[in-house]
């Protein structure tokens, strides 16, 4: 169903609105609370039935009538960090684009409900920043119905050029650590007395390179966050806290990886005779995307912009929760849209910006994609 014109601009403009707005307001992980709100409302204006959730942020609506098969999710949280020498709250992530076009997808879907087979559901999803929003999403069953479920992000210069979009992005795997060292305060005069939770850590650096992994396999790991003793610098400090990230691009690396940072850990730990204990924080598994997903997706954003404008598969070593979706649930058959808008001077990057009107190009390439998908699954089940 093709849109007329003045729809389309009617669209356009008030996703220019919708996206100002955004940017101007946002909210770290799981304080995405005046955003739920903005967004619901925003549905219920355009006829929707937007469901939130009693205990958490984040939102999902149903667009078309019966069961889902199909689902778009986007994020909604910003990252906190310090801006013009200032600390804040900054949509350096595009998740303000992200969810931009989620509401576009939404009205150009309700534009055509009545023509769907099937209902679509738009999920937006709080707090991807923690590596935690996926999970929540999860347990509260939004995504069980669904056997396509498509995502969305933003893409620098330095990966595709502006105009240009990938069918898939193959994110890889992270984990955070944090963790305690318990050793034994003494005096600076009297090291021996005591257990050095700074020597301890530097203990636990030197041991985590010493694990190796294969040199094909693109895999870090390193403190990135130590604090330990206290104003005076003639005792030796009993207990420290630290932070640990974990990259790799493939799940079976990660568990490589891991499985080195506990034996780190012992080794440590029984060298110095101190206490070490730590958890995980946050787990982000690597890309799980599935071959008809981005087949779908390869085919919509050729038949919105053309060939010449669909790139390569995207391999970043950035982590998504997105794939947590289909990591924990096979059925469904999942790939993210690489936007290429660009993004300068990159991502997570205080003064982050890309070109806006890829938005809307985003918007109708999703559109496209979910509108296929639910062309194979109504084959599907006919067929069945």
């Amino acid at each position: 169903m093709e849109l007329n014109k003045l729809t389309v601009q009617t669209i356009t403009e008030q996703m220019e609105k919708i996206f100002a707005y955004l940017h101007a307001n946002p909210e770290i992980s799981w304080k995405e609370v005046e955003t739920t709100t903005y967004i619901a409302q925003l549905l219920k204006k355009e006829g929707l039935v937007p469901h939130t959730f009693d205990d958490m942020t984040g939102l999902y609506v149903d667009i078309g009538k019966g069961v889902p098969k199909v689902g778009f999710r986007t994020d909604m949280d910003a990252l906190w960090q310090e801006v013009n020498g200032q600390f804040k709250a900054n949509h350096s992530c595009g998740h303000d684009g992200h969810m931009t076009m989620a509401i576009g997808v939404a009205l150009l879907l309700n534009e055509q409900k009545d023509h769907l087979p099937s209902a679509v559901r738009i999920i937006f999803q709080p707090a991807e920043e923690k590596g935690q929003g996926a999970k929540a999403i999860v347990a509260q069953g939004i995504t069980a119905p669904l056997e396509y479920l498509f995502g969305t992000h933003v893409r620098p210069l330095v990966e595709i050029p502006d105009g240009v979009h990938a069918p898939a992005l193959y994110h890889g795997a992270a984990k955070m650590f944090t963790g305690t060292i318990t050793g034994i305060e003494a005096h600076g005069a009297r090291p021996e007395q005591g257990i050095n939770a700074i020597e301890v850590a530097a203990a636990l650096v030197d041991a985590m390179k010493r694990h190796w992994i294969s040199p094909t396999q693109s895999a870090s790991i390193k403190m990135t966050q130590l604090q330990a003793g206290g104003s005076s610098a003639n005792i030796i400090p009993g207990s420290a806290t630290f932070s640990i990230d974990a990259r790799a691009q493939t799940n079976e690396t990660m568990e490589a990886l891991t499985d080195g940072f506990q034996k780190a850990v012992a080794a440590v730990s029984t060298l110095y005779g101190a206490q070490i204990e730590t958890t995980c924080a946050a787990h982000i598994v690597a890309a799980q995307v599935h071959d008809d997903a981005k087949a779908i997706m390869r085919q919509a954003i050729i038949e919105t912009v053309g060939e010449q404008h669909c790139a390569e598969d995207v391999v970043t070593p950035g982590g998504e929760d997105f794939h947590f979706y289909a990591y924990t649930q096979p059925h469904l058959k999942t790939t993210m849209l690489g936007l290429g808008c660009g993004v300068t001077p990159g991502l997570h990057h205080p003064l982050m910006t890309f070109n806006k009107e890829r938005l809307y190009v985003g918007a109708n390439i999703i559109v496209k994609a979910v509108l296929l998908a639910l062309q194979e699954v109504t084959s599907h089940h006919d067929v069945n």
